[in-house]
């Protein structure tokens, strides 16, 4: 009941203030809006954002317009192995903002097959996978994880000195032990990652915005591998960027897979949906009341307003019955709980592709 008190209280000082408070999504959404002039004098890449207190180095946008872009990787060609969800949106990205991109598949396979209905064409810019990674110098890994662990044994000859080795997730790289992708000990390993589908960065990316994404440096030989991470995300269409580090890119990830963005949030669905049914709701009522009024009209202005305009917005009786919500109480307690604590793996390691599967932290 204290932490609903002091919720409660927490509110009430924010309507007074007329919710000055700046909230992560009303950050986000300003840095991700498409952006005027850039100062002349202003620091290449590199601004402080302090999030109630916490201050963060961000880079955006607009910090590396398309001229620069094109000038930072005049003499590379970005090699982007596999072409399927994020493969797809960062691609064409890159490509629309006149990098030198070519993309590694299997030839006449599905993905290859997409690939040309994209504009991709065989023998110009769009290569089986050994031939792309021998002519890149950037190799993008976008293999799913399953993926990256059945080929590494091949393609990790091919990642020579004075390559950079890239990837949109860190999974492979942090479970090593699992997935036998130990990187080459002579190249810088970076990492860009959308916080979003791939399809998320091609739509935001067309719309003059461009999606936010985490950058990460686990291996820097050049001594410029976090400039061309930031680079980088920016060419595959990133808006506001941040830093992270690849373990913290990968648990921070996996916990938001079974919390709010996947299972705990298709838990939440199906356990409220079921309850109202079992207890004589109709299916429409039922429904609406769980997905319908959650997804076409909360979520969006959460996503719009942020979450303490969200409350304020709500009647005293919806705020009520969210902070005095035993599942309010009891969900931070039990997120502090290491996972593996809780004997908690991934329910199928052949899924992955994996022999077995990771314990989180």
């Amino acid at each position: 009941m204290a932490a609903a008190r002091s919720a409660a209280r927490a509110l009430r000082i924010a309507a007074r203030a007329g919710v000055q408070q700046r909230t992560f999504a009303a950050v986000a959404r300003r840095v991700a809006m498409p952006q005027v002039a850039v100062p002349a004098m202003q620091a290449r890449g590199v601004k402080t954002m302090d999030f109630a207190g916490h201050k963060e180095t961000i880079y955006e946008r607009a910090d590396w317009p398309v001229e620069k872009l094109q000038e930072y990787f005049k003499n590379d060609t970005l090699a982007m192995i596999g072409y399927g969800s994020q493969g797809h949106g960062q691609g064409l990205n890159a490509r629309d903002q006149g990098l030198n991109v070519i993309v590694g598949v299997r030839k006449d396979g599905a993905s290859w097959k997409m690939a040309i209905e994209d504009g991709w064409v065989p023998g110009k810019n769009l290569f089986e996978v050994n031939e792309a990674i021998n002519k890149g110098t950037i190799i993008m890994n976008l293999l799913s994880d399953a993926a990256q662990s059945q080929t590494w044994k091949d393609i990790k000859p091919l990642i020579t000195k004075g390559k950079t080795l890239y990837f949109a997730h860190g999974f492979s790289v942090v479970y090593k032990d699992i997935t036998g992708v130990d990187v080459p000990e002579d190249v810088d390993v970076i990492l860009a990652a959308p916080k979003g589908s791939g399809r998320t960065v091609r739509t935001l990316f067309k719309e003059g915005r461009g999606i936010n994404a985490s950058i990460a440096v686990h291996q820097d030989v050049t001594g410029k591998a976090e400039e061309k991470a930031v680079a980088l995300a920016v060419g595959v269409g990133a808006g506001y960027i941040f830093k992270t580090t690849f373990k913290k890119e990968v648990f921070s990830d996996l916990y938001g897979e079974r919390g709010c963005l996947m299972g705990g949030i298709q838990g939440m669905f199906l356990a409220q949906y079921q309850v109202l049914r079992e207890r004589g709701h109709s299916p429409s009522e039922a429904f609406n009341e769980t997905v319908e009024e959650a997804t076409q009209s909360l979520y969006p202005l959460i996503g719009k307003n942020g979450m303490d305009w969200m409350f304020n917005a709500c009647s005293t009786t919806a705020r009520r019955g969210a902070l005095g919500s035993p599942l309010l109480r009891g969900l931070e307690a039990r997120l502090r709980r290491p996972l593996h604590r809780r004997r908690e793996r991934f329910r199928d390691p052949a899924l992955f592709g994996l022999q077995r599967c990771p314990r989180l932290p």
